[in-house]
């Protein structure tokens, strides 16, 4: 067989993926005799690509349910993908007006219609972006948010938690998004600090010639819907305008003068200008004082006809008219510059305006209470543990949840109402006719009208863990489905951590109000990808490379092992190009490993030598103690410092180690038992490998395979962890520091590694590996005396070698270059030394830390000690 020198991953990828799924490998269905294992996909938006942090997600969750499914599991991981109310709608609607269509033109169901037109053509593309990757999901249980019988369910929660008193219609002031024109809830808006203006308005008091009170304020534009001005019952400056009014500027409208505590005395002038309609907390003084509600905005964010100037203008372009307009007339005492926190839309990017609104709200305190509880004692884990403060800080806080939206796509909202506003809550026009007929006899109305708003997307998605399984169990009594039953409590969930509150934890709350049960056991969060100048990455910055070219130029294992080089968990990754390249220089080591095994010529007469039985002893010892961190990564969900693991025992211990110990000289062959002991080791290499590179992986096993091994490599059984043994540990260090050293000697001198050389010490170092290191290295003996030749002193850690020379020593470069490495000796030590004699690092490091450090200086401490002795015979012979 023909092997090509580099390794192409495009035919073998497609080739694999392939076969996998016609194979059925991702499948999974419910089996009492094995233990299951399963993940459910956080459901990309349908709107959505492939992005560097769904590559990111999703390179996890692949790993975790390939190991899972090697470890002899039922592994299911469910994928999907999420509806995305608004931004869906904000996509259909672009289309639209492309073809010259406006929404308001079409009736609800044409614009569906548009809507699923979309979907069909649009919204599967991530998920066929994910097979690229490598994703082994169970696509036969690919679910949508929108499916019939999931948007079924949604619906029965709704109807179910309102029987319940949980759901509720109010009046209440929102977070509105004029773009989307929709309603939000709290956890939908991102707050950022935005540089602004602080003006300084003249508000006359009412019935005086030149007196007035200066309010200060960043947001002119709603002046004319103030409805009082309040000022601290306290402050003395004010005392005298108890009682009286002033007339807003440009309309000259006149509002009382209230007071309240709740103004603090030293912000601004003092003086605050309630506006009930547009402020959440003067809102709320507004309730309190009985004041009137003015809205001056539309749905769009342009001024109303109450607000009485400015009609129809954008509220930004007006902010400005209205400023010039202040400092025309007099009103304006002074503008200055100020940063004000501002919310902003998470789907749209539109400033949110706070907006008095008929919505539909969840109550939020009691049903929280098992969620909130179970996170806190740790039954559900958080990854890292370090966002339990945050989950336990938004938990004792929550408020109700707002979940109507003003959308036409979407879960539509189960209320029926008669022309008079009285509404039911039922799942069909027929159910909802024969409620209200109950409740409402006397009433002859045959026709109600649904409520015209969808769902929030999270009350849909916050299901997902029970819904992808069994759509039905949302009514009374149902116990659930034979998969429901198997695979809930799901093991993992991977997401990022701006979701915690979005998403994780109300399918937490969902879990334990339909289930009675926690929805997952570990969550775990992964960091941000981050370009080297630490910025998100994003299209709109133009620093996101296209994952798909990233994989189309460096294959999908190089790619995925990128990613994970620089990823713990909750802690950003600064994604770099050259961790793909690494990620591809490691495929192709593997691929030059298993072409350097191939070409072996075996002899099955020849005996295994000592060397070789040296090289396999040791090899198994290294493999078993990497195999056992690799487990204790694993346990950790320090799923980055596992494939730290597994590429090092693969490219220093495998390929730069043992391959090298035991391969033979040129045009020789190898015994048969060194040759199928090394293939035994490159298999077990390739399934540690192989939840991390699948592909380059499952190519391999099919080359290395026997009749006795797994079909392919995605079913091969995980290599357990054993007991360990260190036997040849301590002397293989101590083997491996010779020869660096003794390369190095050969290259500082000129010397060729073709020239033999002798090497003496005082003890014999290598009861076991002294023929490796002569292989290795060229040595043709080892001199073993107290008598020190002269010659150049080499030190493996704390044990000194000499290597005598045959020819003259240039005793002047020689001194030259040991006062180079004492310079460089001396000042490594005064590093070390800093952090032993640091009591903080000492007290908070690990024991392990303590002791390498401690090593290293003792280590540094001998060779200073050599090299000085080494000075001063050469000073002496000079």
């Amino acid at each position: 067989m023909q092997l090509s020198t580099k390794y192409d991953p495009s035919p073998v990828e497609a080739k694999w993926y392939q076969h996998w799924m016609e194979a059925g490998y991702f499948h999974s269905t419910p089996n009492p005799e094995k233990e299951p294992y399963c993940i459910v996909i956080p459901p990309p938006n349908v709107t959505g690509v492939l992005h560097m942090g769904h590559m990111l997600n999703n390179t996890i969750q692949d790993i975790l349910v390939r190991r899972a499914r090697m470890q002899g599991k039922e592994a299911c991981w469910v994928p999907g993908t999420d509806h995305a109310s608004i931004a869906t709608e904000a996509k259909v609607v672009a289309m639209l007006r492309e073809r010259g269509i406006k929404k308001s033109d079409l009736t609800r169901e044409q614009f569906l219609e548009y809507a699923w037109e979309w979907r069909n053509k649009y919204g599967g593309i991530i998920l066929q972006q994910l097979k690229k990757l490598g994703a082994s999901c169970d696509w036969d249980r690919t679910t949508f948010t929108m499916d019939p019988a999931y948007y079924e369910a949604v619906i029965d929660v709704f109807i179910d938690l309102h029987k319940k008193g949980n759901i509720y219609r109010g009046l209440r002031m929102v977070n509105w998004d004029p773009a989307g024109k929709t309603a939000l809830s709290d956890d939908e808006v991102i707050h950022k600090e935005v540089a602004s203006k602080l003006y300084y308005i003249k508000y006359p008091i009412a019935g005086s010639d030149n007196e007035f009170v200066v309010i200060a304020t960043v947001r002119p534009e709603t002046i004319m819907a103030d409805s009082a001005i309040c000022v601290n019952p306290n402050d003395q400056r004010y005392t005298h305008l108890k009682g009286k009014k002033v007339t807003i500027p440009l309309i000259d409208r006149e509002i009382p003068i209230i007071e309240d505590d709740y103004v603090a005395m030293d912000f601004g002038t003092g003086c605050l200008k309630v506006t009930p309609a547009h402020d959440m907390n003067d809102n709320e003084l507004g309730k309190k004082h009985n004041l009137p509600v003015i809205d001056i905005l539309n749905e769009d964010g342009t001024l109303n006809a109450d607000a009485k100037i400015f009609v129809g203008e954008d509220r930004f372009i007006a902010r400005k008219k209205i400023a010039k307009e202040l400092e025309a007339k007099g009103f304006l005492q002074k503008a200055e510059d100020y940063t004000s926190t501002v919310g902003f839309s998470e789907r749209t990017d539109a400033v949110i305006e706070p907006r008095l609104s008929l919505q539909w709200f969840l109550k939020m305190k009691e049903i929280t209470v098992p969620a909130h509880h179970n996170v806190m004692n740790d039954y559900i884990q958080l990854i890292p543990p370090k966002f339990k403060n945050t989950y336990n800080h938004w938990m004792s806080n929550v408020r109700d949840w707002c979940i109507s939206r003003q959308l036409w796509w979407g879960h539509r909202i189960p209320a029926w109402y008669d022309a008079d506003g009285h509404y039911v809550v039922a799942k069909t026009h027929g159910e909802a006719l024969e409620l209200y007929r109950k409740d409402k006899p006397d009433s002859k109305t045959s026709s109600l009208t649904q409520d015209s708003d969808v769902m929030d997307t999270w009350f849909s998605s916050w299901l997902w863990p029970m819904a992808v399984f069994d759509t039905t169990i949302f009514h009374d009594g149902n116990k659930g489905n034979a998969d429901l039953n198997y695979y809930y409590p799901t093991n993992d969930l991977v997401t990022a951590p701006e979701i915690l509150f979005f998403w994780v934890a109300r399918m937490i709350i969902a879990g334990y109000e339909y289930r009675g049960d926690k929805p997952f056991s570990n969550v775990y969060l992964t960091g941000i990808v981050r370009d080297d100048l630490g910025r998100k990455m994003s299209k709109s910055l133009g620093n996101s490379p296209d994952p798909l070219d990233l994989i189309s130029q460096y294959g999908a294992d190089g790619v995925r092992a990128g990613m994970l080089f620089s990823s713990p968990a909750g802690n950003d990754l600064l994604y770099s190009e050259k961790l793909v390249e690494q990620g591809r220089n490691f495929s192709n080591k593997i691929w030059n490993a298993f072409r350097l095994v191939h070409g072996w010529q075996v002899d099955e007469k020849l005996e295994q030598s000592e060397d070789n039985i040296t090289a396999v002893s040791w090899f198994e010892e290294r493999m078993t103690i990497s195999i056992n961190e690799l487990e204790d990564h694993f346990s950790k969900f320090r799923i980055s410092d596992a494939l730290h693991a597994a590429y090092k025992l693969i490219w220093t211990d495998f390929c730069s180690w043992y391959l090298e110990m035991v391969k033979p000289d040129f045009e020789k062959p190898v015994d048969k038992i060194t040759y199928n002991q090394t293939v035994g080791f490159f298999k077990t290499l390739l399934r540690t490998l192989h939840p991390f590179m699948p592909f380059i992986t499952e190519e391999l096993w099919s080359h290395l395979r026997d009749k006795s091994d797994a079909d392919c490599i995605i079913v091969a059984p995980w290599p357990p962890a054993k007991p360990s043994t260190v036997k040849f540990i301590e002397e293989s260090e101590r083997a491996f520091l010779v020869i660096k050293e003794i390369r190095d000697f050969r290259n500082k001198k000129g010397i060729s590694p073709k020239e033999t050389l002798t090497l003496h010490c005082s003890e014999n170092p290598f009861p076991y590996f002294g023929g490796i290191v002569r292989k290795l290295t060229n040595i043709n003996e080892f001199q073993v005396s107290n008598d020190k030749p002269e010659g150049s002193t080499l030190m493996a850690g704390t044990m000194e070698f000499i290597v005598p020379l045959a020819v003259a020593i240039d005793v002047e470069k020689e001194l030259e270059s040991i006062d180079r490495e004492l310079t460089y000796l001396r000042g490594f030590l005064e590093t070390v030394d800093k952090k032993l004699s640091n009591e903080k690092f000492v007290s908070s490091a690990p024991a392990k830390v303590i002791e390498t450090e401690r090593k290293k200086k003792a280590d540094a401490e001998a060779k200073i000690g050599v090299l000085e002795q080494s000075r001063e015979k050469l000073r002496i012979k000079n």
